[in-house]
């Protein structure tokens, strides 16, 4: 794609700044200074990006189908969260009436920022590593807060895929028998498993009949002494559970021949991998709704507790739910979206994902709560004793149930095929969205086939040996405080805190409002406008101030606490991704020229292509320099 230079004038002071700027980027030109009829090529066949080293401009690939772009989009996005941790927010703050923040929150800052990193990635048509480099180069820094992110969320998010792999298998293998969790009696049981309640609410040790207390559940004996073999502690990192490793090899050996051969290999994958779920979730559903006492788990998920809206933390996990939910701040959405037409309707496709993203909340609690409310019948005890947050649900709550049901192991089959598959597309997805910004770096070499493939595989590779760190014996201590600090909800919250006061104040709410009318020939509400400046920015805010104020250290299971050093190691995970941003600006702005107004003009001047600006950009007050 061919653009017309530009030529730029300097004052004595600051603009030598300015001209290392636009010289540092690749073919960019400085939209208030042309004086050259615009090209418009809105609809190219081909993106075009530079080589960091060589200068040559490289062919960037781009999605085949629309249709390819949205299922990828729709394959991150959806999640164990949509699954398990909507519904358990949901009745634990308020049921119903937990529906009333999580409307807001997404109408806010959940579609806003995610319209956002769409729009980003389709207008600029490069990674989000130096995508926020073009719109304004003093927070370049995002880009690399999104990579750690990402980087983070790549080690630890797979080891879930593990253990669901783990479970299919043993699944599998018990097709014609029973399920290994389902009884005591194995070589992992101690003395104190039991299998189920009694109706007199003793618990059942194979003959005998003992009290409650002191026991322990033969799910949980399975997935702690067994599957996980879990230790002490963090401090006692024991040996590599062979099978979970083995395990991990394998989700990481799916996980590269979804990205090896580029995104539109993977534009093929995703119509197996983000549509089969939608499959298994709705037979999961019917089965769900047929069992005795489902009524009751949906009553209990749906009921509304309007006194819960005046608790702050209704509203903090409403906008933490949002943030996870629609995936945004970790990069993948805009370097998923720079590979769409520079003309694509990316205004519709984020209404249809965000649609569908919350609809798969609501019918995933549809789904678990049915489940829940069956096994509180068996077990003659209510919802709420049942009910677990984040894994217990997936290993231990889940497994439960379906040795309750006839035919257990292929229920059990069909629940845990469906979490590899839904977490096998938001892995490789992320995969793609840490690959996407260094192959963008050095396009003339990382976009042929071979060297992809290789790239790819070291990557994998490496990925799959600090992995392995999971999977030992402490292994599950490790995952946590990964899970805890790393990708937090404090971490993405800061950055899209920097994304809604980039996009609605330093660039301009308005002009991205023009961007988008350039791309999609028409202008979007002005609502949006206002959530960049004002509704977003305020409402997360308010979420992480109250985060900081109410911060707990890491606990594991609620009984162990986790030492000084792991908690200052996790913490320091967090702050190395928060950190990027400011120390960046900083930096930029430091070794700018200029006075501080000339220097905050220059480095916060956007560096764009000419087919990316609209024509009334152009006027005499816009000409003028910096």
């Amino acid at each position: 794609m061919e653009c017309d230079k530009v030529n730029t004038s300097s004052k004595e002071n600051g603009i030598n700044g300015l001209d290392k700027l636009v010289n540092s980027a690749d073919d960019v030109q400085q939209p208030f200074l042309a004086t050259k009829p615009w090209l418009i090529q809105k609809d190219s066949e081909t993106i075009e990006t530079t080589d960091l080293k060589s200068g040559e401009t490289i062919k960037r690939e781009q999605w085949s189908r629309n249709l390819e772009f949205m299922l990828a989009c729709v394959g991150f996005a959806v999640g164990l969260g949509n699954i398990w941790r909507f519904p358990y927010l949901c009745y634990k703050n308020g049921g119903g009436a937990f529906l009333i923040p999580y409307l807001v929150c997404m109408l806010t800052c959940g579609i806003p920022i995610f319209l956002i990193e769409l729009g980003l990635g389709q207008y600029t048509s490069i990674s989000s590593l130096q995508a926020w480099g073009r719109l304004a180069p003093a927070f370049k820094g995002i880009g690399v807060s999104l990579l750690l992110v990402t980087f983070y969320l790549n080690i630890y998010y797979i080891i879930i895929l593990a253990w669901a792999a783990r479970y299919l298998v043993a699944s599998l293998a018990s097709v014609a028998g029973e399920l290994p969790w389902a009884s005591c009696g194995n070589h992992w049981n101690t003395n104190s498993c039991f299998t189920r309640f009694s109706e007199s609410g003793n618990v059942s040790f194979g003959n005998e009949s003992h009290a409650l207390n002191g026991t322990t559940d033969a799910v949980i004996e399975y997935w702690e002494r067994h599957v996980l073999q879990l230790s002490d502690g963090i401090d006692s990192p024991g040996s590599v559970v062979w099978e979970l490793a083995l395990s991990l090899l394998v989700v990481w050996m799916l996980v590269y021949f979804c990205v090896w051969r580029g995104i539109k290999w993977s534009g093929k994958v995703v119509y197996f991998t983000a549509i089969f779920p939608y499959l298994i979730l709705t037979v999961l559903f019917i089965r769900g709704v047929t069992l005795d006492g489902a009524i009751d788990g949906i009553v209990f998920y749906l009921r509304p507790d309007f006194s819960r809206l005046t608790d702050p933390q209704v509203w903090v996990d409403g906008g933490s739910q949002i943030i996870f939910s629609y995936a945004i701040a970790f990069g993948a959405m805009l370097n998923l979206g720079s590979y769409n037409k520079f003309s694509n309707n990316f205004y519709r496709d984020c209404v249809i994902i965000s649609t569908i993203n919350s609809c798969t909340s609501l019918f995933g609690g549809f789904a678990v709560f049915s489940v829940l409310g069956f096994m509180a019948r068996e077990q003659n005890v209510t919802v709420a004793d049942v009910a677990q947050s984040g894994p217990g649900l997936v290993f231990m709550t889940y497994p439960k149930a379906v040795i309750q049901m006839p035919a257990a192991p292929l229920w059990a089959i069909l629940f845990f095929f469906m979490i590899l598959l839904v977490g096998i597309d938001s892995q490789f997805v992320a995969v793609e969205g840490l690959l996407t910004p260094l192959y963008d770096l050095f396009p003339k070499q990382m976009y042929r086939p071979r060297n992809r493939m290789w790239s790819s595989a070291l990557y994998c590779g490496v990925s799959f040996l600090l992995g392995l760190t999971m999977v030992t014996q402490g292994g599950m201590y490790v995952f946590q405080l990964f899970d805890y600090y790393s990708a937090s909800g404090i971490v993405v919250l800061w950055i899209c805190l920097f994304e809604s006061i980039i996009v609605g104040w330093i660039f301009g709410g308005d002009k991205f409002v023009d961007a988008t009318e350039l791309m999609i020939g028409r202008r979007i509400p002005k609502w949006f406008v206002v959530c960049w400046r004002y509704g977003s920015p305020i409402i997360i805010m308010a979420i992480l101030g109250f985060m900081l104020v109410d911060f707990k250290p890491l606990t594991y299971n609620k009984t162990y606490v986790y030492p000084d050093w792991a908690q200052a190691l996790g913490l320091l995970m967090a702050i190395t991704s928060m950190l990027c941003i400011p120390i960046v600006f900083m930096w930029t702005f430091y070794h700018t020229k200029g006075s501080l107004r000339e220097r905050w003009r220059v480095v916060t001047f956007p560096l764009l292509k000419a087919y990316q600006i609209p024509t009334h950009w152009t006027d005499v007050q816009d000409r003028e320099e910096p």
